[in-house]
């Protein structure tokens, strides 16, 4: 069968955001108000820098602002894989902040548990599930890849290296030669009732939200700062910036991130012999070692979500609606899913979509302030934003506080990634990259000049 038919009856829109439970939006701001914290952005950044301020001062006056609905963007997009790490996996923290690395994996692992302990004292419905990862090695040299960074990793937590013979019997692919399984360090969630639920958690403790309320502009107003918005202005002792892909209000950020549209297929339900047929009982979520990557996960109702793989970047760092769907991606896909399960031939898909990345040449989140510290902002997640952006909203709100703490000492939060050049020189440059990468998954792993430059200067380009 033509893969493309499989494609014939899906809907153009996120499967997440179609969920029955999906609240009604709060109504825009209208006139001024005041408070003392301003979060501006409802996505995951937002949302927890705005739940832990309420916890750490109570009597904090926090209102969060969203250009949109809450979970509309990224945190209503993605695949919802909710991982420990926060240097974007172990090879590229290794890579960056050796000396740090063992910090900041004690640090993720803890911030991993502190969104489960949240989802459970706030009563979370998510579909949350402590699965792990499986990182599936489809070509020889990716086999030789992955025992190095077993190496690596079992000093840090609780890994597996599973041999070809093993890993089909953990999940049932021709296309597996090898995997490393990370055990504890990664949970599936439903990523949209996951934020709908921070919603909730948040408005419990008093926090103000208003949807469809964009920032427009940010400027000093006394000793506080002043946000303006389509109907009225904010007007905050503090701000918290939560916007990651959108353009930042601090202008001179703009240039640190870039927007990367990623896209991804949900199947319809599997039979019992359908799940029967590839296994999967550890329901851990899965991505292959490739440059170009593929990150698929089960559902709670056992959909198979299939996405990655390509990295669209446009011209000039636009973002914008008609990006959200590309056609020759969700064919490429579809095509990519029967390759690795064959047995699953006939299965459809019931829906297909895209959304912007934010990406940074470090991978990993990096952080800022402005206004003599009356401003805090994080960005640069990298396509691992889910779990992140808590640890996010702790060094934001530390920032704020103006506090030497843990997190405000490290390397990672005091230094800034390499900003991406100008156009357009952005432009080529993203383009070579991606085309050295693709040529490195088809030549056993080896990195061009292009690619091994790139790498002494610190310079890289991911979803």
């Amino acid at each position: 069968m033509d893969p493309v038919h499989a494609l014939r009856d899906a809907k153009p829109t996120p499967f997440w955001l179609e969920d029955p439970g999906r609240p009604q939006a709060n109504s825009a701001l209208t006139g001024d108000v005041r408070c003392d914290l301003l979060v501006v952005g409802g996505g995951y950044s937002g949302l927890w820098t705005a739940l832990i301020a309420k916890e750490r001062d109570p009597g904090c006056d926090v209102v969060l602002i969203e250009g949109q609905e809450i979970a509309w963007a990224a945190s209503g997009r993605n695949g919802g894989f909710c991982a420990a790490s926060l240097t974007h996996g172990l090879g590229n923290g290794h890579e960056r902040w050796p000396d740090e690395l063992a910090a900041l994996e004690q640090l993720g692992a803890r911030n991993l548990q502190s969104i489960e302990d949240a989802i459970t004292t706030y009563g979370i419905d998510c579909d949350w599930e402590r699965t792990g990862e499986l990182d599936v090695a489809t070509e020889p040299h990716q086999v030789e890849e992955l025992a190095e960074l077993y190496e690596l990793a079992k000093q840090y937590g609780d890994y597996e290296l599973l041999d070809a013979d093993a890993i089909r019997a953990q999940v049932n692919s021709p296309t597996y030669l090898g995997a490393l399984w990370d055990k504890d360090g990664v949970g599936m969630v439903h990523p949209a009732k996951l934020a709908w639920g921070l919603k909730q958690a948040c408005e419990s403790l008093g926090v103000r939200i208003f949807e469809h309320t964009r920032a427009t502009d940010i400027a000093e107003s006394g000793s506080g700062m002043a946000v303006r918005t389509p109907y009225g202005r904010v007007f905050a002792r503090q701000v918290a910036l939560g916007t990651n892909v959108f353009p930042s209000l601090i202008k001179r950020i703009r240039p640190y991130t870039v927007p990367v549209y990623d896209y991804a297929l949900m199947t319809e339900p599997l039979s019992d012999e359908q799940l029967a047929s590839i296994g999967w009982q550890g329901r851990q979520g899965i991505g292959d070692s490739a440059n170009q990557f593929h990150y698929y996960r089960l559902s709670a109702d056992n959909r198979i979500l299939w996405g990655g793989y390509d990295a669209i970047y446009h011209y000039g760092a636009k973002v914008r609606n008609e990006y959200d769907h590309r056609p020759q991606t969700y064919r490429t896909l579809a095509r990519h899913f029967f390759e690795t399960f064959p047995q699953l031939e006939g299965l459809q898909f019931t829906n297909a979509w895209g959304g912007a990345i934010d990406t940074c040449t470090r991978f990993s989140a990096f952080f800022d302030t402005a206004y003599h510290g009356k401003v805090a902002l994080a960005a640069g997640y990298t396509g691992l934003g889910v779990g992140a952006t808590r640890f996010g909203a702790e060094v934001m709100l530390d920032l704020l506080a103006r506090k030497n703490t843990e997190l405000t000492t490290l390397e990672m939060v005091r230094r800034k990634p390499l900003p991406f050049p100008p156009e357009p020189v952005r432009w080529a440059g993203i383009g070579i990259t991606k085309w050295s990468l693709d040529r490195a998954d088809r030549n056993g792993g080896r990195r061009n000049l292009w690619l091994k430059t790139m790498d002494t200067l610190g310079l890289g380009f991911d979803s």
